[in-house]
């Protein structure tokens, strides 16, 4: 078969979308990834093919750096999410079809679930949702958009709560998906065709997230599940000389980095984590990534400055990670069996960092806009404490066990989506 796989983001939201389609490419089947231009050197280096989709994030970060500090108010952060998804939205209709194009199947993540949907129906393709957060109405976990709550919330509130968010995704990408659909001449969308009609009911979605994290509801109806992450292994990566000597110079040293986020007061921000590194009394590896934190900020003494490293070969060498509590680097600490520290800037982050404290292998995640050095080095120090390295040890060992991309190929088999047979 000839599957299309849509996914927009950072490339922490695009490398698990890669590794399920380097998943997909072993089955048999022929994969096309249509994302950012920010990827397509990664979506080519695994040997999928690539097309083209606008999506540059960095750009929007570089643009507007306070859109993150809007990131944990979801009402605000709707807001300029809504004007740059309509900025970003110019041109989906024509690149989607281009990409949709000759496929049998079309799985979209994240944002663009409905513009996969939109395509599959205009090509009359079967498609399915694919998500890297949990988005389906339930009693039991509460919504990933709004706060995580102090204390359980009542079923019927969380249920709720859902139909807010779902609003506020609606609020979200309805220009967008107005101008995609009138390109693609399709009927206009509304919020109860998109959350609450029968054929909302039977798109199926496949959730790349552990169940050792967040199991699954037992309320979610058979066309959703939870499959287990989608890691993106880098096989051919080879470490530097001079990391390997850092490593090998002392006790294990924590790793810190906040992968794609961008802010105001980088410098500032960045020597407030120095302190915290110098007050915990750990070696640490700084990992810049797209310029969350300022290298040259860094006394290189007992802290290594990198730009990043793969997180499946660097995580199992570290005691501990602090980071912004993105999916991907949720996923890779807990798949390493190491604890978090967390400091969320946006969307999924602060929810990944209460389940990480609720399963016992992170301290209470501190917020960025009040992030001090004695508070950060708190933190540190009671993520290094046995009782929370030995949980996550566990809880590495039992995620570890799991096969998602397997998982999701057996599940779109499951649903009929993909043949039996691995033959394409």
């Amino acid at each position: 078969m000839r599957i299309t796989l849509f996914s927009v983001g950072t490339q922490g939201d695009v490398r698990p979308f890669v590794a399920l389609g380097c998943g997909l490419m072993a089955d048999g089947h022929e994969v096309r990834l249509a994302t950012g231009r920010d990827s397509e050197a990664m979506v080519k280096a695994h040997g999928l093919d690539y097309s083209p989709l606008n999506a540059d994030f960095l750009e929007i970060m570089r643009r507007d750096p306070k859109a993150l500090q809007k990131g944990l108010n979801p009402i605000a952060f709707v807001r300029t999410a809504r004007r740059e998804l309509s900025r970003m939205a110019d041109g989906w209709s024509k690149d989607g079809y281009r990409a949709a194009l000759g496929a049998d199947l079309l799985i979209g993540g994240g944002m663009v679930a409905g513009l996969a949907a939109s395509l599959g129906e205009r090509l009359e393709i079967p498609s399915a949702g694919a998500h890297l957060q949990p988005v389906t109405p339930c009693p039991d976990i509460p919504p990933m958009m709004l706060p995580p709550p102090k204390k359980p919330r009542p079923g019927f509130v969380n249920t709720g709560l859902y139909h807010v968010c779902q609003l506020l995704v609606w609020q979200m990408l309805s220009p967008a998906y107005k101008t995609v659909r009138q390109e693609l001449d399709l009927p206009k969308a509304s919020y109860w065709r998109t959350f609450h009609s029968d054929n909302a009911h039977k798109i199926k979605h496949l959730y790349g997230f552990s169940p050792t994290l967040l199991p699954p509801s037992p309320h979610w109806t058979d066309s959703v599940k939870v499959t287990g992450n989608w890691l993106l292994e880098e096989r051919n990566w080879q470490a530097p000389d001079d990391l390997l000597a850092f490593l090998d110079a002392g006790e294990k040293p924590i790793y810190v980095g906040f992968g794609s986020m961008l802010g105001e007061d980088i410098e500032a921000f960045t020597l407030n984590v120095i302190e915290a590194i110098q007050l915990s009394g750990k070696r640490a590896i700084l990992a810049t990534g797209w310029g969350g934190l300022s290298p040259d900020a860094v006394n290189p003494q007992e802290i290594f400055v990198l730009n990043s490293a793969p997180h499946d070969w660097l995580f199992p060498r570290v005691s501990l990670a602090v980071h912004h509590g993105g999916a991907g680097t949720t996923a890779a600490a807990l798949h390493a069996g190491i604890p978090s520290v967390v400091v969320p800037f946006y969307g999924d982050q602060p929810f990944w960092a209460w389940r990480l404290q609720q399963l016992g292998i992170a301290p209470p995640a501190p917020l960025r806009h009040q992030l001090t050095a004695p508070a950060l080095a708190r933190a540190i120090k009671q993520a290094s404490q046995l009782p929370m390295q030995i949980t996550a040890a566990a809880l590495g060992e039992q995620a570890r066990s799991e096969n998602g991309i397997q998982t999701a190929i057996d599940q779109l088999k499951a649903w009929e989506l993909l043949p039996r047979s691995s033959a394409s």
